[in-house]
């Protein structure tokens, strides 16, 4: 590893964000005269990203705050194809209507994250079906195929992990690499983009898009890649027994989005506040040598942080009051997810199980039922003693509410409409 120069290979190497780079020395040089412009490919699987994508997307951030242009791709044309890059089976096709809602739920994501304008450094947003869909396939084949080796493709671990462990890898699929390569040299093209960005599981990719520039145009490209994140016990960054961890407020609330970096472990914190907030790498060092019960306070400040950057300061400090008065005051706190429920609903009664799946505590009957004979599941603080106790409109409280948990730090709030 190179002692870079340039401010922001300096920081990425600081903060953790560095796992390969094609050319270190190279890139470094070319960061020493800024703007230099770069992008990262963002799918359209689904209407949010989740925070597996935060890596990214902070890279993009750091690149902008030194100096730089980011280039924000989305895909609405790969997504048509699907990326099979750690993937152990087929995504599932999508339809134009289905990619077309998901690209705007996507889209919402960068607006905390970067600057958009027309000043030199302000990021901008473009999707690569403006090209991929107009491709002449025989043509293409014929000016761009004979510059990727199968052998090589083959050696791959997006194609070889799969080859290996006998799981069907697709012609549909196969394809992909070629596509992404393809569109790194129209983005160098278009924008003079010089360097992609991505998770390691996109090595592959992105060295091929490198080669394709040099071959077809002469041209230095660049690749760096970030490690993919695993919390300190092993688990995969941004899932949880409640699913995945949404960066749209549609699909998950400030609170919860709160909640999840609080509850991170305490190996993680340092790591964590040095990926996804802003703060200076002194207070961190500060706060990730707090031991025992002290590391809460950093916690909360990495939640707090790093809620901010994605759902704005004024709802992160909500979010952290909500939890203060939950938690350490026992308060009924507004802002805590709430559910209206129909009166007569509640008249009749409702299984305490599937209370637990409609207010979003349980992902699954299952697992609601499950959560319940372990005495973890309360209704208004009292433990649910049967998996079909009655919720009713007995329990409703003074303050007009019926306050259910799960475990002790996940809470939720039903109201009663008529």
């Amino acid at each position: 590893m190179i002692s870079a120069k340039s401010d922001f290979l300096h920081t990425v190497i600081g903060r953790g964000f560095l796992h390969q780079c094609t050319d270190e020395a190279g890139l470094d040089a070319a960061l020493s005269n800024p703007p230099l412009t770069a992008y990262t490919g963002f799918d359209c699987t689904a209407n949010s990203l989740h925070v597996g994508s935060l890596v990214p997307i902070m890279l993009l951030r750091l690149l902008q705050r030194h100096g730089h242009k980011p280039i924000v791709l989305i895909g609405g044309g790969t997504t048509r194809v699907g990326d099979p890059s750690g993937k152990e089976e087929t995504r599932q096709l999508l339809d134009d209507a289905q990619i077309a809602r998901n690209i705007e739920g996507v889209r919402k994501v960068f607006e905390r994250f970067l600057t958009f304008g027309k000043e030199p450094t302000d990021a901008i947003m473009v999707d690569n079906a403006d090209w991929l869909l107009k491709l002449d396939y025989i043509a293409f084949l014929r000016e761009f195929g004979c510059h990727f080796s199968v052998n090589r493709m083959l050696g791959f671990d997006s194609v070889k992990l799969r080859l290996e462990r006998e799981q069907n890898l697709s012609f549909l699929e196969f394809n992909y690499m070629v596509l992404q390569a393809y569109d790194f040299l129209e983005l160098s093209r278009r924008f003079n983009c010089s360097l992609q960005m991505g998770g390691s599981d996109q090595w592959g990719n992105i060295i091929s898009g490198v080669d394709l520039g040099r071959r077809m145009d002469e041209r230095a490209l660049f690749g760096l890649t970030s490690p993919l994140i695993t919390t300190a016990s092993g688990a995969k960054m941004g899932k949880t027994t409640q699913g995945a961890v949404w960066l749209n407020e549609e699909q998950l609330s400030a609170f919860d989005y709160w909640q999840f970096w609080r509850n991170a472990e305490d190996d993680d914190v340092g790591r964590f506040l040095r990926l996804f907030t802003d703060l200076e790498l002194d207070e961190i060092a500060r706060l990730e040598k707090l031991k025992g019960s002290e590391i809460n306070e950093a916690k909360k400040i990495l939640a707090t942080e790093a809620t901010a950057l994605c759902r704005g300061r004024e709802a992160a400090e909500a979010a952290r009051e909500t939890a203060c008065q939950t938690f350490e005051q026992g308060k009924t706190a507004e802002g805590l997810p709430c559910f209206p429920i129909p009166r007569d609903e509640l008249e009749s009664g409702i299984p305490a199980f599937e209370v637990l799946c409609r207010t979003e505590l349980a992902a699954s009957n299952g697992e609601a039922r499950r959560l319940i004979k372990g005495g973890g599941a309360r209704i208004n603080k009292q433990v649910a003693t049967s998996e079909t106790q009655a919720v009713t409109l007995r329990d409703i409280t003074d303050e007009g509410i019926i306050k259910v948990s799960a475990g002790k730090k996940r809470y939720a709030l039903i109201r009663v409409v008529d």
